[in-house]
Order: C-alpha cells, then sequence, then structure tokens
C-alpha cells in the first residue's frame, strides 16, 4: 500500500517567518540537519516547513505544525498567502508568510533517525534542522533552496 504522501504526491507546506529591522526586510531561513547537509550551506536553506500528512490535511495547518515542530517558535497569527512552487525533485511547496520575531540561539528542532555512517547498520538521530538564521532578502536569495527564491520575491512585492 502507499504511503499518505505517496497517495497525495510529495506535497509540503510551511510558514516563512519575517520582520523589519532598521527598514530592512529579514527572514528567518532553516538548515536541514544531519551529515548530508553537514557542509552546504549556500542554497541548502529553507524556509520551515515538512510533508502533509494526507490530501484531506489543511496546507496551512500543516505549515504551522511544522513550523512548531522544527523550530520550537509560535507560527504566528495571521499569514500572507505565498503561493505554491514545484522543486526539482517534483515535490510542490506550499507557503505562507507572517510578521513575527525569534532569537535563532533557541530553536529547537524535532528529530529523525537513519542508519549513519552508510550500510553500517547503526541507526542514529539527528534534528531535523540544525540551525536557523535571519537573513536580509539579498542574502537570503544565496542561501535558500533555488526553487524557495520566488517565495521571497513575492513577500518583497506585498511586504513593502
Amino acid at each position: 500500500m502507499d504511503s499518505p504522501s505517496r497517495r497525495i504526491g510529495r506535497r509540503s507546506a510551511g510558514l516563512l517567518m519575517y520582520r523589519r529591522r532598521c527598514g530592512t526586510l529579514e527572514v528567518l531561513l532553516v538548515h536541514p540537519g544531519g551529515p548530508l547537509w553537514a557542509g552546504r550551506d549556500l542554497g541548502a536553506w529553507s524556509i520551515p516547513k515538512g510533508e502533509m500528512n494526507d490530501a484531506s490535511e489543511d496546507p496551512l495547518d500543516a505549515a504551522k505544525r511544522e513550523f512548531a515542530e522544527e523550530t520550537g517558535f509560535a507560527p504566528g497569527t495571521q499569514w500572507i498567502g505565498l503561493g505554491e512552487v514545484r522543486q526539482r525533485s517534483g515535490k510542490r511547496v506550499t507557503a505562507w508568510a507572517f510578521e513575527g520575531d525569534a532569537d535563532p540561539a533557541a530553536l529547537v528542532s524535532n528529530a529523525f533517525e537513519m542508519e549513519w555512517p552508510p550500510r553500517s547498520g547503526q541507526r542514529r538521530a539527528f534534528a531535523e534542522v540544525d540551525r536557523a538564521a535571519w537573513f536580509n532578502l539579498e542574502a537570503a536569495r544565496l542561501h535558500i533552496h533555488e526553487a524557495q527564491r520566488v517565495f521571497l520575491e513575492r513577500l518583497q512585492a506585498i511586504a513593502k
């Protein structure tokens, strides 16, 4: 039997927190945890997001759940729709933005398990997100996953 994510296709939902500092728009991005991402920086960061449980799950509810699980931060109360993008892998990501503030040093992420080192038979737990940081839009464009850059453009157009 197919898994729920297979039945609905690979769909994720996420939230992009933003703030204004000294007239500059900044966004909070997260870096994926685990050994496969340890040495990657530019193009590796993302909005906090995760896969939807099933086709009946409300995407915004999934986005709020995933934001809280990956960061430990409250997901805000007023959201701006940023639409959907399709990543090169085929995964579709739907996103919303909200204005807020959080201290990246206070990040608390959920964990996942994987076999590590490969083919060792040993399973280890890793944080799903190993760090978060605030970026101005110029720096965010360099750090965020290529397909998600459009979310930055859409936010910039809306949050002038």
